[in-house]
This record gives structure tokens, C-alpha cells and sequence, in this order.
């Protein structure tokens, strides 16, 4: 199973990428620290790393050139609230992959972290790339709904749900589970937005596919 190391120094933020991130597939380990990060990534156990560069002590930036400069070859993404463009140019000429600027949605997140993954001079991603269910395949690679061999038009958000609900088929899912793997951390509190969109992939699964646990959330059974 693909292994991610989360290094970030937010425990709001850790919690959401890991729950998000093991929802889809993935084994992650965080570190919130850049000397705890070099030690798991020089491990050899890591097959892509998530950095910020505002860690406390060392800054994210000194943390990836010690990383490349001691032979860490995985992709390297790097998440931060710095969106200045001297940020950006030094972090790809230190050696990231990638790099995106918080507030990020997940599904942009995992988008970008599969795509990395895809790369060959990287190593290979085991996970499924396409979910069944029934008479539901979910293609992850593309990005489309069939059902019943017939394509479905999905939005973004409406996708992640549906890949979220079919990781975790049978599973109840709270709301607030939803949100935090959905949505992420910049949702409206109080926000009824789970419900909606439960009701959106409904009308175009059948109103049977998701079950209401009253007073727990939902219940993918298609």
C-alpha cells in the first residue's frame, strides 16, 4: 500500500489529510517537525511526501533541499498558505514536484498526488483505479461515472462523495465524517451541505443507493 508522510505542523489540518487520504487508500505518518520528517523519509519506507514550509525550528524549504541532498528521490508536494511567487520558484528548484496553496479542496490534493504517483521514475501506486458496486463503476483515473454501462455526469464534489461512500460501502458515515473527508477543514459549521449533495448523487443513483442511519449519517448499499 502507498505510504504518504504528512509533515505538517497543524494538527487540525494532519487530521483532516490523514482521514481523507486512509479513506482513499493510502498509508500515511505524520511528522510535525523537519527534523522527525527527515528521519521517516530517510527511512526508504515513503512513497510521497506532503510538506509545509511553515514548520517550527526548520523551515520547510531547508527540510526538502536536506531530503534531496541526501538521495530522497519520492515526489515531494508542497502545501503551504505562502503564495508569493519567490516561495514557488524556490521551492521547484529545491526539488518539489508540486505545490499548493492552502486553502486546498482534497479532491484537488488527491488529484495531484495520484497524478504524481502515475509517474514511472516513481513507485508504483497499487490501489484500485476503478471502484465497483453493483451495476457502479467509479473510474479514478478519469474521472467518470458508469452505471450500468451508461455514462453519468458527476460534479467534483459530487464524485469525491461517491468515492468516498464506495471506499467505506456498508460503513455508516457520520455527516461530520463526510465533511472532513469531503469538504475539508473551510466548511460552514452548521452547514447542511452533506444532505444536499447526498441528495444530488441520490436523484442520479436511485433513491435506494444511500441509506439514512437516523441520528448517525449515511450508508452506501447499492
Amino acid at each position: 500500500m502507498t505510504h504518504i508522510l504528512i509533515v505538517e505542523d497543524e494538527s487540525r489540518i494532519t487530521t483532516f489529510l490523514e482521514k481523507g487520504l486512509q479513506a482513499s487508500g493510502y498509508t500515511t505518518t505524520p511528522a510535525s517537525s523537519g527534523a522527525d520528517a527527515t528521519a521517516i523519509a530517510l527511512d526508504g519506507n515513503v512513497d510521497l511526501l506532503l510538506l509545509d514550509l511553515g514548520l517550527p525550528g526548520q523551515n520547510g524549504l531547508d527540510v526538502l533541499k536536506d531530503l534531496r541532498g541526501q538521495g530522497f528521490q519520492a515526489p515531494v508536494i508542497i502545501l503551504t498558505a505562502r503564495s508569493g511567487i519567490d516561495d514557488k520558484v524556490a521551492g521547484f528548484e529545491l526539488g518539489a514536484d508540486d505545490y499548493l496553496t492552502k486553502p486546498f479542496r482534497f479532491e484537488e490534493l488527491l488529484a495531484r498526488i495520484r497524478a504524481r504517483l502515475r509517474n514511472p521514475s516513481t513507485p508504483a501506486d497499487h490501489s484500485p483505479t476503478v471502484l465497483t458496486q453493483g451495476d457502479i463503476a467509479l473510474d479514478l483515473r478519469t474521472r467518470r461515472l458508469r452505471l450500468g454501462g451508461q455514462p453519468v455526469d458527476l460534479s467534483a464534489r459530487e464524485f469525491t462523495l461517491l468515492e468516498t461512500f464506495m471506499r467505506n460501502a456498508d460503513q455508516v458515515l457520520s455527516r461530520q465524517h463526510l465533511l472532513d473527508l469531503v469538504w475539508g477543514y473551510d466548511y460552514e459549521p452548521g452547514s447542511n451541505v452533506v444532505d444536499v449533495y447526498v441528495g444530488y448523487l441520490r436523484k442520479k443513483l436511485g433513491s435506494h443507493a444511500i441509506e439514512t442511519v437516523r441520528g448517525m449519517g449515511y450508508r452506501f448499499t447499492r
